[in-house]
């Protein structure tokens, strides 16, 4: 292990989404986790949403302790467990760690100098605290879904990358993160509401700002980050991929406009934007997307091919940086971002439930007796 968070010991509860993501970029950035599983019924699959254990990415870097924690000695053992972390992190609805025994007040008199991250849809409070939702129902809330999409159609269903994984995960983790760095200068832990609605409208905060100053439209596709501006946008070629041009500032559309032969003038003037739209429609039409690559690759004009998720592992550029990585044979996002110090690596590949039982009671100061009555008692 060698990248910053080395010497971190963080207990996660297992859960969906946000918490496995964030349980895996602070295992990529050093910590040791160890993640709490439900036991596995005998004969169900190592990974109940990927069948092979080796397929559930979120699960690399981690070791599992399988208990059940509706038996009292099982919630001993989590707490055992709990008072030599510095971190915990659990993804389930308000009140469901309480309810086992294992919420904050219980698990800080274990361990004063715990960091407790908990992330939710909704947060630990407010009117729909209680309500089940997923990523598409938080940033509906939050006035980001209604600004996906073109004009002339609802909004359109993104990947659940903003809510769950942008507003949710990636919050809890800068949460965790900060609240370590808080605990070492002060003893004191704390416990950290990430909310995915509360995240999503972080992310936002530019919008807000050209809200704030009049120069953003409630229109869905009518403005300049959502493609109502016809040089921040994605054409059709004529092998039926596409293309992204981004060309923003004023030099890098002049430069776009002459690569492409078309006149670069009026970029601003909204009343032209359909017609230039319709040109540099028509024309990227005319050519198979590698044309418009070998024109425009690698220049200031703000291009990119849109490639697809084998096309994106296999580019040149994706490449050269090692942005994926293989691991136990399937392909994945490498560790991010990077230290030139202290770089992340993938400790482990990911294990299913209970795989290390023995291992991590035995560090708990148990020995094979204990853990052998405990598997007699169903326990783990």
């Amino acid at each position: 292990m060698s990248g910053p968070l080395t010497g971190l010991t963080i207990v996660e509860m297992a859960g969906l989404g946000p918490a496995p993501f964030c349980g895996m970029v602070l295992s990529d950035m050093g910590a040791e986790l160890v993640r709490i599983d439900q036991k596995r019924k005998p004969g169900a699959p190592e990974s109940p949403y990927y069948g092979d254990v080796r397929f559930d990415i979120l699960a690399r870097g981690r070791r599992s302790l399988a208990l059940d924690l509706k038996q009292p000695r099982g919630v001993e053992v989590a707490l055992a467990l709990i008072a030599r972390a510095d971190a915990i992190i659990e993804g389930f609805r308000p009140g469901v760690m309480e309810r086992l025994g294992l919420g904050p007040d219980v698990c800080l008199a274990r361990q004063p100098k715990l960091v407790y991250g908990r992330v939710t849809g909704w947060g630990q409070t407010g009117p729909l605290s209680q309500a089940a939702g997923h990523d598409l129902n938080y940033i509906a809330l939050t006035g980001a879904l209604h600004a996906m999409g073109r004009a002339d159609s609802s909004p359109t269903v993104p990947l659940n990358l903003v809510g769950d994984f942008g507003g949710g995960a990636m919050m809890l983790a800068f949460g965790v993160v900060c609240g370590l760095f808080e605990a070492q200068r002060s003893g004191k832990g704390q416990v950290i509401d990430a909310a995915m609605t509360d995240g999503t409208t972080l992310l936002t905060s530019i919008m807000h700002a050209f809200l704030a100053a009049g120069r953003w439209s409630p229109r869905r596709g009518d403005n300049l980050l959502d493609g109502g501006a016809p040089f921040y946008d994605t054409y059709a070629c004529a092998d039926g991929n596409f293309v992204s041009v981004g060309a923003l500032e004023p030099q890098f559309f002049a430069l776009l406009m002459g690569k492409l032969g078309l006149d670069a003038g009026g970029q601003y003037d909204r009343a032209s934007w359909p017609a230039l739209r319709g040109r540099l429609g028509a024309l990227f039409l005319t050519q198979p997307r590698q044309h418009w690559c070998d024109l425009l690759e690698g220049t200031d004009a703000c291009f990119a091919p849109v490639l697809d998720w084998s096309e994106a592992a296999a580019h040149p550029h994706n490449v050269a940086r090692d942005t994926f990585i293989e691991v136990d044979g399937v392909r994945q996002p490498a560790p991010n971002p990077r230290f030139d110090r202290t770089p992340g690596s993938v400790s482990r590949g990911s294990a299913a439930a209970g795989a290390h039982n023995d291992e991590v009671l035995h560090e708990l100061g148990l020995h094979d007796g204990d853990v052998a009555a405990l598997r007699d008692a169903g326990v783990i």
